[in-house]
């Protein structure tokens, strides 16, 4: 299996739309591509794809993330790999390249955020090294 890491493009949205609705985030591929070409401008985000044999079988998202009373650090806003390549490294290849991405930007301390249902996923960020240090509630609200 030779998996290739890129940086997303445009022409992957309808791809990184579909494999979002493997995690249950359905949304509309105009909606995604505006939201993938935000991201790619903005030089505090990274979006990657892992390709293989030139299909898009998994992203993710990193974002840099200043906070008053913390180190900087990048979260990993998303991460999806379709559900017939998980199990064979495309996962890590993915978290590595926002690694990279993170030192490139002279920060080392790397978060995310989980679904307490994903119990998979905490599986294999623990394989990973990471840490869950604490849990808590995410209020939302949508102004008008």
């Amino acid at each position: 299996m030779s998996v290739i890491i890129r940086t997303a493009t445009t022409e992957d949205s309808p791809t990184i739309t579909n494999l979002s609705e493997q995690l249950g985030y359905r949304s509309d591929n105009k909606v995604v591509l505006d939201r993938i070409d935000d991201i790619l401008l903005d030089t505090d985000n990274c979006l990657f794809v892992a390709d293989l044999n030139h299909e898009v079988v998994g992203w993710i998202h990193g974002f840099y993330a200043l906070r008053v009373v913390t180190d900087p650090f990048v979260e990993i806003g998303g991460l999806v790999v379709d559900s017939k390549h998980r199990n064979v490294g495309v996962g890590r290849l993915l978290i590595e390249a926002v690694y990279d991405w993170a030192r490139s930007k002279n920060c080392y301390n790397i978060r995310l955020r989980s679904n307490i249902i994903r119990i998979d996923s905490h599986k294999f960020y623990d394989r990973l090294g990471f840490s869950c240090n604490k849990q808590q509630k995410i209020f939302y609200k949508t102004l008008v």
